[in-house]
């Protein structure tokens, strides 16, 4: 079954990869498929490039159920359908939300928090020494300008880091925009998942507003400013910490 992946997303997917040194020989890489189009776009793209590395490495597609009935058996078919190894790692994430989530209460890092959790000890489970996430470039501006307004605090996400468990957690897609991802999808034709996965969508809890505020802030500033996102990727990468409020980075 043929896939399309743009020549730009594979040409960025390779950039990246070698500027973080993300994919190396012999690795075993737990993809998390959440099933939305970052996903699934990150899961085929990374399919291509094991086709094309001059280096061997395994890849194995694993979704995390929420413990409410979710049907996942297309993912699977789909999976099996490209050769792709796939895992439904079932957990009690929305029994546990019951007991744990305040009236309305904010409910995403707790999910995430979840999720990662459950991601991590698959990983292990299943013989993975790297876990890749689908973030892009617009999650990491949109971390970037929340963590700045509402933490007092300049924070992104790193294209690469390493869990306590001893995991490395790479974003393959960290450099690409999320429009880019969900072309991807549209052009392929596929199934694809959205919020409505989410279990937060059972509990009469407060929807966040922050990340959607600081998404809309983006757009208004990339209408003005076009290259914005060039900019803001090439800043990620040229710190100048002794430029800053904090003493121990001063240059003194």
């Amino acid at each position: 079954m043929a896939v399309n992946i743009s020549k730009k997303i594979m040409r960025q997917l390779g950039r990246t990869n070698a500027q973080f040194n993300l994919i190396e020989e012999g690795d075993r890489v737990l993809v998390g498929l959440s099933g939305g189009k970052d996903s699934l776009t990150m899961l085929h793209a990374m399919k291509e490039q094991q086709r094309r590395a001059p280096f061997a490495f395994d890849i194995l597609a694993l979704t995390v159920s929420y413990g409410m009935g979710e049907d996942y058996s297309y993912l699977s078919e789909h999976c099996k359908a490209h050769g792709i190894e796939h895992v439904v790692h079932e957990t009690n994430t929305y029994e546990v939300a019951q007991e744990k989530i305040r009236h309305n209460s904010s409910f995403c890092s707790f999910f995430s928090r979840m999720r990662r959790g459950y991601l991590y000890t698959a990983a292990l489970e299943h013989g993975c020494n790297k876990v890749a996430l689908g973030h892009h470039l617009d999650d990491a501006a949109e971390s970037f300008f929340m963590n700045f307004t509402y933490n007092g605090h300049l924070r992104s996400l790193a294209p690469k880091y390493r869990a306590e468990n001893g995991l490395v957690v790479i974003r393959p897609l960290i450099q690409m925009r999320e429009r880019q991802l969900a072309a991807c999808a549209l052009d392929n034709g596929w199934q694809t998942i959205g919020d409505e996965a989410c279990p937060a969508m059972r509990f009469d809890v407060k929807m966040p507003h922050a990340r959607a505020e600081m998404k809309s802030l983006l757009h208004e500033l990339e209408a003005t400013h076009p290259k914005l996102f060039v900019s803001l990727n090439a800043a990620f990468g040229h710190l100048s910490e002794d430029s800053f409020f904090d003493p121990e980075h001063w240059n003194l």
